[in-house]
C-alpha cells in the first residue's frame, strides 16, 4: 500500500495588503503546485495554533508582519515547540524571525552589514551622512521606520530602536535560498522602486556574500531571502536577512526557475518529515 500524502498546513494572510506586491497571488499559485505532492490546506495565521495538530507540517508563507498579532504568534511558537510540531521555516531562526537585533550583532562582529548602533554613545561609529534610518528592533515591512536628518539625530530616543546611516546605493539585490541551496536572485535597478524587480545573475563573489549569512543563521530547513544593497564603490552590504516569511516574487522568474524552486521546496518538506518522494 502506498504511503499517504504528507498533510501540509500553509499559513497565509490572503487579505494582507502589501506595498508593491500581491501576497495572496503568490500563495494561491504556490499552494496549487504543492498539491501535486501533498494534501494542502490554507489558514490564517491566527488560526494556525488551533489547526496545526491535524497536519504533518506547518508551512509559514506570506503571513504578514507578526507585529500585527504578536501575542498570538508567540502562543503559536510555544505550542509548536512544546508539541514538537514540524514548522517550516524552522523556529530557531536568528534573523528577522527574532527581530532586528541581529543587524547590530552582525555589524559588531564585522560582517558586511550596514553599520548599526543602538546607543547614543556609539553614534561616532557611524559615518557622517545627511540622514539616518531609525528602525524598531521588532519592526517589519517598514513599520515604524523613520528617516532622521543629521541635525536631529541627537534627539533620537534609543528605546528598542536601531540607527543606521541612510546608504546611497546603486541598487538592491535579493538572493533566495531553500535550506542552504541558492535558487535565484532578483534586483531592483531603480533605488526608488524597491519592488520593480528584474532577474539578476550573481557572481561567485555575490554568492559567497549571501552564503555567509545563510551559514550564520544555521536554519536546517526553510526558505530565506538575503537582501543586500550595492554601494557606489561596488561593495555589497546586508540590508535584511528574512527568515520568517519572505516574499518570493515567483511571478517574476521564468517557468524553469519556478519549477526548480517548487521541486527544491517539495524535497525539503519531505526531508523534514522523513519522507521520500512517492
Amino acid at each position: 500500500m502506498s504511503e499517504a500524502k504528507l498533510r501540509v498546513l500553509l499559513v497565509t494572510d490572503l487579505a494582507y495588503q502589501a506595498r508593491g506586491r500581491r501576497y495572496c497571488d503568490e500563495d494561491i499559485r504556490l499552494s496549487a503546485r504543492l498539491r501535486e505532492d501533498f494534501d494542502v490546506a490554507l489558514c490564517h495565521p491566527l488560526d494556525a495554533a488551533s489547526l496545526m495538530d491535524a497536519f504533518d507540517v506547518v508551512l509559514v508563507r506570506n503571513s504578514g508582519p507578526v507585529l500585527n498579532y504578536r501575542a498570538e504568534y508567540e502562543a503559536f511558537r510555544s505550542r509548536a515547540l512544546e508539541r514538537g510540531t514540524l514548522v517550516y521555516n524552522q523556529l530557531a531562526g536568528r534573523a528577522d524571525m527574532a527581530g532586528k537585533q541581529y543587524l547590530l550583532d552582525l555589524s559588531t562582529a564585522g560582517y558586511p552589514v550596514i553599520p548599526t548602533i543602538d546607543r547614543a554613545e556609539d553614534l561616532a561609529r557611524l559615518p557622517v551622512v545627511p540622514d539616518y534610518v531609525v528602525k524598531p528592533k521588532l519592526g517589519a515591512d517598514s513599520i515604524g521606520l523613520q528617516i532622521v536628518p543629521r541635525a536631529r539625530i541627537d534627539a533620537v530616543m534609543y528605546d528598542d530602536v536601531l540607527v543606521q546611516p541612510l546608504i546611497r546605493f546603486a541598487y538592491e539585490v535579493s538572493f533566495y535560498f531553500v535550506d542552504d541551496a541558492f535558487q535565484y536572485a532578483l534586483h531592483a535597478p531603480d533605488p526608488e522602486q524597491r519592488w520593480r524587480l528584474e532577474r539578476y545573475e550573481p557572481t561567485a563573489a555575490d554568492l559567497e556574500f549571501a552564503h555567509r549569512f545563510i551559514a550564520w543563521n544555521t536554519i536546517g530547513h526553510g526558505i530565506q531571502r538575503v537582501d543586500a544593497c550595492r554601494t557606489p564603490e561596488g561593495e555589497l552590504l546586508l540590508v535584511e536577512l528574512e527568515d520568517l516569511n519572505p516574499y518570493l516574487s515567483l511571478d517574476l522568474v521564468d517557468e524553469a526557475t519556478r519549477d526548480r524552486f517548487v521541486a527544491a521546496l517539495t524535497a525539503s518538506l519531505l526531508r523534514l518529515a522523513g519522507r521520500r518522494r512517492p
